[in-house]
């Protein structure tokens, strides 16, 4: 098998590369590094041998089995189809392909069982909406989730590299020369994630709102505000649900421990952004009932957005896909 990771040398392409080196078996007979053309020729280091990185046309012509993108939509858009037409498996990061009908949105956790052998596009849910929606899942799988108000704290590591430098040039008091934000983010929070619609809803809250229910259920009323913080770590996700059915505190979070890729702090434990970072899983704690609606439950939600918000749910189901034709 060949694999072509696209993005290579951004935020996630690293992370995809890391979480690949420190699978023990290697899989691919080789592995393509594709970027942007002024990082063409540059080396990168994989399993103590060394390689360049090739331009995406150069990839194409080599006809991968699979490719992962993370170089954003407008190279997705462009690009994927073209792999798909020579029979590579595209698995995309971007939102490209998200919305669209035919094409699946995926959380192995929760729904690998529709995918098949002939998929050859098939799309990575954005990072907020993965850790929601894993939290989210088991719960309304038992109970039917009414509606859902979710308000994010997302690191600046989301954005990518640009939103990391911003932040790392203004806690030193220097002004990037491109900025990812138009306001400054040291010490300070960003109600703005994305670019505003005509609705007054930013694209990052509308992709949570539509993804969760294309993932979920479309008649699930949901709500949401994304806000960005001037963190490295994970994101975080305050959540309010109110279910169809009755339950009990206890009986939530039992429903919550056995869910796969899911770990639960109780009491007045609680897992940090900082605390999950370069971690695989998606943490909930503060898991309480609320007491202004019926059927009601507030939770705080924190997950890498690099890993299981990106990478890690990429390469899920890239395995997924493998084990799916090798059956």
């Amino acid at each position: 098998m060949t694999l072509a990771i696209i993005g290579a040398t951004g935020l996630v392409g690293s992370e995809i590369i890391k979480i690949l080196e420190n699978e023990k078996i290697e899989r691919f007979k080789n592995i393509f590094f594709v970027a942007s053309l002024k990082n063409v020729g540059k080396k990168i280091k994989y399993r103590k041998k060394t390689y360049k990185i090739i331009s995406i046309k150069k990839a194409i012509q080599n006809k991968p089995d699979y490719a992962l993108f993370s170089a954003g939509s407008k190279t997705s858009m462009k690009y994927a189809a073209v792999f798909s037409k020579k029979g590579t498996t595209v698995i995309d990061n971007s939102s490209a392909f998200r919305m669209k009908k035919n094409i699946k949105l995926i959380v192995p956790e929760i729904n690998k069982e529709i995918l098949k052998k002939d998929d050859r596009i098939i799309a990575n849910p954005n990072c907020s909406t993965i850790q929601l929606v894993l939290a989210i899942y088991p719960i309304h799988k038992k109970y039917k989730t009414k509606r859902i108000i979710v308000s994010t704290y997302q690191s600046v590591s989301g954005t990518g590299k640009r939103g990391v430098d911003q932040l790392q040039l203004e806690e030193k008091n220097k002004k990037p020369k491109i900025k990812a934000y138009q306001k400054n983010i040291h010490r300070n929070v960003i109600p703005k994630c994305d670019i505003f619609s005509e609705n007054g809803y930013t694209k990052e809250e509308e992709k949570i709102i539509n993804e969760t229910n294309k993932i979920l259920n479309s008649k699930i009323k949901i709500t949401a505000t994304a806000v960005r913080v001037p963190t490295l770590g994970g994101h975080g996700e305050s959540v309010n649900i109110e279910l169809e059915k009755r339950a009990s505190i206890e009986q939530i979070i039992g429903v919550l421990k056995k869910q796969k890729g899911l770990f639960v702090d109780e009491g007045e434990k609680y897992k940090t952004p900082k605390e999950v970072k370069n971690t695989n899983g998606v943490y909930v704690s503060r898991i309480r009932q609320d007491y202004s609606i019926k059927n009601g439950f507030n939770m705080w939600i924190v997950a890498d957005p690099l890993r299981k918000g990106a990478a890690t749910n990429a390469i899920q189901i890239l395995n997924q896909m493998i084990t799916l034709r090798q059956q």
